[in-house]
């Protein structure tokens, strides 16, 4: 079959616009990364530096200097305390209470699914002030477990663990039993291990969202030492507003271990998203 010049002018453009697309995408990352590498003098002066330098993260370990020495080390090793503990939390509870609402039969299931559903909608920016007020009456405003508990739970998972966990043969789940599995080693060692993709989709997303959050972590933690790597930039932007090298660099931190984490679980994710598309 012969291709025309249509169809090579067609291909052409199509080349064109994804090109283009992907400049346009990756262009804000290449800024990032050039800026955090920029000697300070060049910072923000030029898209890519005539030259680079480490010092803008040897300013992050070292905690800075010019008398504003700030955790930011300590800051980002509390977004992977907070975040690992939320998104373990969230796969573990999520796939329990998904096996529970897809395979088990009990009163008020419906009801469940349904408070799920609706919560799933619900603008959880709304439910700020209250959670506030009660992890401050609990006793917990200013420390880790302030940060994790409102987060170590999500109906999301809880959604995509039941859906997935509905398509998976009842007759693998009666034959563990008649092994002699429980329902949490069934979990462990059945369900999950058959949601390897699916798993690694809730994870990412999970772990993406929870390691951006901001609003909830600033106004729970008030103490420097037990903030986020996020918060601290949104909240020392204008002490170090002479020095944005720093702020890049720190943005580069950020945005790391997401990328390790996606290049790590890419088979698996891809594999994840094709059956949530299905």
């Amino acid at each position: 079959m012969r291709i025309g010049p249509r169809s090579t002018i067609g291909t052409i453009i199509l080349y064109a616009v994804a090109l283009f697309a992907l400049v346009i995408t990756a262009s804000p990352y290449v800024y990032m990364l050039a800026q955090s590498l920029a000697p300070w003098d060049e910072v923000q002066r030029s898209f890519i530096p005539s030259s680079f330098s480490l010092r803008s993260y040897t300013w992050l370990i070292t905690g800075g200097e010019f008398g504003l020495a700030r955790p930011w080390m300590q800051g980002l090793l509390n977004s992977f305390i907070v975040t690992i503990a939320d998104t373990a939390g969230q796969v573990a509870f999520g796939a329990i209470v998904g096996y529970a609402l897809s395979v088990l039969a009990f009163r008020g299931q419906r009801a469940i699914n349904s408070f799920i559903l609706f919560q799933m909608f619900y603008p959880s920016i709304i439910l700020l002030v209250p959670t506030f007020l009660v992890i401050q009456n609990l006793g917990f405003y200013n420390t880790y477990f302030g940060m994790i508990l409102p987060y170590v739970l999500s109906v999301w998972a809880i959604f995509m663990y039941s859906n997935f966990f509905g398509t998976i043969p009842r007759e693998l789940i009666e034959a563990a039993r008649l092994d002699g599995a429980g329902e949490l080693t069934i979990i462990g060692r059945l369900m999950v291990p058959m949601s390897v993709s699916i798993t690694t989709v809730i994870f990412l997303f999970l772990f993406m969202q929870r390691w951006v959050e901001l609003m909830w972590d600033l106004i729970i933690v008030s103490d420097p030492e037990k903030r986020t790597l996020n918060v601290l930039l949104a909240t020392m932007f204008g002490p170090y507003g002479s020095y944005p090298g720093p702020l890049y660099a720190a943005s580069v931190f950020l945005s790391f271990p997401i990328l390790i984490l996606f290049l790590a679980f890419s088979r698996s994710f891809v594999s994840g998203v094709e059956f949530v598309i299905k």
